[in-house]
């Protein structure tokens, strides 16, 4: 691995090395939100390096003091390599010390991450989820269908998949707040309208898209990678209640359009690369438009832990593993573009939930609580079936490979209580 003078980016475990330097954006006190990227526990303001010279995207016009990073995703994939070329250039410990040796240039441009307010890195004008993991798709359909109807006949020909709501995408550190909503409590024949009892959270991930397509083109599966920018973790809330109330015939609604909360970092597909795995074997072949010429997934740890509001410290709940997708965000897109679907620069693509086989990995308390039959025990001998008013969930990932660990963050929000009325 590539030193960096920035002594905190090569301590061990730590989430931001060199070879990593995910893209976000901060603001310091009540400023404007810029683009930034992480290296250690710092923040390296981008928009005053490029005005300044020492870093440019391309084109001579700025693009870095822009408050999301729509600007510099759309320059595409060349200018995305050229700027984190150089950036390892300049942070690197051998390399050009045109801003190690400036000292007030180091001062002005670099942030401890404690001293600064990390912001939602795009405008995301779509969002669409889908059910990407076999395991979850499983163990949910299960639990609605029974399990000899569990997967859709279609499941494994396509990825399953529903638009959402991108007005209530968040940053980290947005609280949720539970939703109100229409459901049928067990046991009952009449819907009540009411805050939701079965409120959860989903371990996921999400693609972001870099470059945009226009209505009518469509993608192969290798040119749908080519456009995704990054990745980031994605928490899409669920009201299981709603939820189910409402799920036939269209699928989800108000159960998920309350809140789903996005990591604050953006991991890109160049630091990643070292981690490429494949997926798991295919039950049926898929139609050509959606056959991989490579693997496109990644070995990526990810794990979820509750904190009840009295404690100081969480449970971990579930640990899994990006490769447990069924099919990779390249599928996703170039399924999502395959009827001329105009794809824009920051739409964002979640996963689904990433269960695993074995329970210790299954990613909502839907799963682990067996539907709320089964109280998941946390270490403090609190019990949840679902979450409480309180809770915090935090989600992190990270890929390893001996020394080179490439971190993800953190993705965490706490549960409010639903509005009075």
């Amino acid at each position: 691995m590539t030193r960096s003078w920035i002594e905190s980016a090569n301590k061990p475990g730590s989430d931001f090395p060199l070879a990593n330097l995910p893209y976000g954006t901060f603001c310091v006190g009540g400023g404007t939100p810029r683009c930034c990227i992480a290296i250690g526990d710092r923040v390296l303001d981008l928009a005053l390096l490029e005005k300044v010279g020492l870093i440019d995207a391309g084109v001579g016009r700025p693009v870095f003091s822009e408050p999301v990073l729509n600007r510099f995703m759309a320059r595409g994939a060349a200018a995305w390599q050229t700027v984190r070329s150089r950036l390892i250039e300049l942070l690197a410990e051998q390399g050009d010390p045109a801003l190690s040796s400036n000292r007030d240039l180091c001062k002005a441009s670099l942030f401890a991450l404690s001293e600064v307010r990390l912001t939602r890195p795009i405008h995301v004008g779509g969002y669409t989820d889908f059910n990407a993991a076999r395991q979850h798709a499983y163990n949910a359909g299960s639990m609605l269908r029974g399990a000899e109807n569990a997967l859709p006949t279609n499941w494994t020909h396509m990825p399953i998949g529903y638009n959402g709501r991108a007005s209530t995408v968040v940053v980290s550190g947005t609280p949720i707040r539970r939703p109100w909503g229409q459901f049928r409590p067990a046991g009952e024949t009449e819907p009540v309208f009411a805050p939701s009892r079965r409120l959860d959270f989903e371990l996921e991930m999400g693609a972001i898209v870099g470059l945009p397509t226009e209505m009518g083109q469509t993608l192969t599966v290798d040119e749908a990678e080519e456009c995704i920018f990054g990745y980031v973790l994605l928490n899409d809330w669920s009201a299981r209640d709603i939820q189910a109330w409402e799920t036939h015939p269209l699928g989800p609604f108000q159960g998920k359009a309350f809140g789903t909360s996005i990591s604050p970092w953006i991991v890109t597909r160049a630091a990643l690369e070292p981690f490429r795995t494949a997926g798991p074997m295919r039950e049926r072949p898929l139609l050509p438009y959606l056959k991989e010429s490579r693997p496109m997934l990644y070995d990526i740890a990810l794990e979820a832990e509750i904190r009840p509001s009295a404690q100081k410290a969480g449970t971990t709940i579930t640990r899994s593993n990006f490769r447990n997708l069924y099919y990779s965000p390249a599928q996703l897109l170039a399924h999502h573009a395959c009827g001329g679907c105009q794809m824009e620069t920051g739409d964002l693509l979640g996963t689904g939930t990433i269960s695993g086989v074995e329970r210790q990995s299954w990613a909502s308390l839907l799963e682990l609580s067996s539907g709320g039959k089964e109280p998941v025990i946390l270490e403090t001998g609190e019990t949840r079936r679902f979450l409480e008013d309180g809770d915090t969930i935090t989600i992190r990932a990270w890929a390893q490979r001996e020394a080179l660990r490439i971190g993800f963050g953190e993705c965490a929000a706490t549960v409010l209580p639903a509005h009075s009325r």
